[in-house]
């Protein structure tokens, strides 16, 4: 009988996250995706708070601060989205 791994919390929630950093914007799956396979294991607690809070948002809003066309009111909202630019920069 092969052996199955256990799934844990944190891969639940790593697929959660995953999933929903599916966007409609390529250009968000792309910064997303990039952002996930980098950075996102080195967040704090609070940080994936934020972050999970961000994927709330609606695309186009999101893409606006993401891009940096629009800054957010929230101190640690524009924090997390300056990783966000620093990561994606080629």
């Amino acid at each position: 009988m092969p052996i199955t791994p256990v799934e844990t919390d944190v891969d639940r929630e790593g697929q959660r996250i995953r999933w929903r950093c599916r966007r409609g914007l390529l250009e968000l799956d792309l910064v997303f995706t990039r952002f996930l396979e980098t950075r996102f294991e080195g967040l704090t607690p609070r940080e994936r708070e934020t972050f999970t809070a961000l994927l709330e948002r609606a695309d186009t809003d999101l893409w606006d601060l993401v891009s940096g066309r629009h800054r957010s009111d929230s101190a640690a909202e524009q924090a997390l989205l300056d990783v966000l630019g620093t990561t994606n920069v080629v």
